[in-house]
């Protein structure tokens, strides 16, 4: 059978994505992973046979359906997880309503839900759609887990010292994307229509954003001049501007920014994580690591009601400090103990299944999906050049657009999928497999800078 699995941020899923391949390829299916682009031309140019296309969400964009549509006709069948997740918030009816609608769903084969609620939720409001919205659990949250630990080992760029762990979710001053392009993107997709408190809802939540940013400066600075001897590192989200975060941090001992690759294994290796309205408290609660949610003044309109309920909460400089220190060194804050067991909050949110995990419940329901049309033969030294001459194209008007600005306009980097590496994919393909305990033979074809191959040989 064949699958494509899109990717729209690469930290973010690339991982989740390989997991998914391997655990297909091993079955002898043959797995795409790559950008949305390289896939949907494919299916254009007729090289592409139908096959199992699962994307990152179902937002009712007119846009997203009618390309759903022509994949369809194409006869393809469509899969999704929203990679959004919903899992910040208490509830899961607006999210439902907004990421979305009875049309989408009808073009999906097979809906997987990140746990009892999301899917309880889906049911209900699209309940015609019932037996194909599936709790399996989600990809991404299996690679939180202690069996993976391996897998993920020490980041590349690891300070010498201990570190705090400051994972950042701000979405207003270091957003890449500034924030009147971003609302343009909202109001054409349509998320105003399908939710209209989100409209001025949008500019207070820049406002008290920014004042939170500026908070968290401050918590850095102070932090770094409090600490018992440990370093801090400031993970930005990968939607924001890195250089940004470094110009506020300048200068600053001891504190390092860092965005490359995943953020689990700067989890998994820090001593706690501190946050504010964050998911990466949910993993980090869900890994067994000390979690610091940090909320400085009373927030009305950017604060996410789980994650901030997470971990030692704390409101001021001093308690932050010595919240932080006591953590450093081993110290019970208050008497109590890190929890261990994961809170009710979050098992509602995320299911885990201790004898199998989420992605081998999804490739089991692709399988169920499956017919000769599916299973078609692809020419993939045809695609190869396919996307090689594409990536020529590309490169070109990269090379006229830096060079004639005023002519071609600016260059966009595609700062949501770095260009990927061979040698890398091979590492992960192998320690992969390993934790998997996966003997058969699975190999890697790098067919583009941002498209992977994973089949078994």
């Amino acid at each position: 059978m064949n699958i494509y699995i899109d990717v729209e941020i690469s930290s973010r899923e690339l991982d989740s994505g390989l997991l998914l391949a391997i655990l297909a390829a091993s079955k002898g299916h043959k797995v795409l992973i790559s950008r949305l682009s390289e896939i949907i031309l494919g299916f254009k140019s007729g090289i592409l046979a139908p096959g199992i296309f699962h994307t990152t969400n179902l937002a009712p964009t007119s846009q997203k359906i009618l390309r759903h549509q022509k994949i369809i006709d194409n006869g393809s069948v469509i899969t999704s997880i929203d990679e959004e997740g919903g899992l910040i918030d208490y509830g899961y009816d607006k999210f439902a309503k907004v990421r979305y609608s009875e049309k989408t769903l009808k073009q999906s084969a097979a809906v997987f839900g990140w746990g009892l609620e999301d899917t309880e939720t889906l049911k209900k409001i699209y309940h015609t759609h019932y037996n194909k919205i599936h709790v399996t659990g989600s990809a991404r949250a299996d690679l939180w887990r202690q069996k993976f630990y391996r897998y993920w080992g020490i980041p590349r760029q690891i300070p010498k010292k201990p570190y705090l762990l400051v994972s950042s979710n701000m979405f207003s001053i270091t957003k890449i994307t500034p924030f009147h392009k971003y609302f343009k993107y909202l109001k054409q997709a349509g998320y105003f229509q399908r939710d209209p408190d989100l409209f001025f809802k949008q500019f207070k939540q820049v406002a008290e954003d920014s004042r939170k940013t500026g908070a968290f400066v401050e918590a850095i600075i102070h932090l770094a001049n409090n600490s018992n001897g440990f370093d801090i590192v400031l993970r930005p989200h990968p939607t924001e501007n890195i250089e940004a975060w470094k110009i506020f941090l300048e200068d600053i001992p001891n504190v390092h920014v860092i965005q490359n690759d995943s953020i689990t294994p700067w989890v998994n290796n820090a001593f706690a994580v501190m946050h504010n309205s964050c998911t990466t408290a949910i993993e980090a609660t869900v890994s067994g690591k000390p979690v610091v949610t940090y909320i400085p003044f009373h927030q009305e309109h950017s604060s996410r009601e789980v994650a901030n309920k997470l971990g030692h909460k704390t409101s001021t400089l001093k308690e932050l400090s010595e919240t932080v220190n006591n953590l450093f060194n081993g110290t019970k804050i208050n008497g109590q103990e890190d929890q261990k067991k994961i809170p009710d909050i979050i098992s509602k949110k995320i299911y885990f299944d201790k004898d199998e995990l989420s992605a081998e419940k999804i490739v089991k329901i692709w399988e169920s999906l499956d017919n000769k049309k599916l299973s078609e033969t692809i020419n993939w030294i045809k695609f190869y050049w396919l996307l090689k001459i594409s990536d020529l194209k590309i490169a070109t008007g990269k090379f006229k657009r830096k060079l004639f600005p005023s002519k071609f306009g600016p260059y966009k980097e595609i700062y949501k999928f770095p260009i990927l590496k061979k040698n890398d994919i091979d590492d992960r393909l192998n320690k992969m497999c390993q934790v998997l305990e996966i003997n058969e033979k699975i190999k890697c074809d790098l067919i583009s800078n941002r498209t992977v191959l994973i089949r078994k040989f």
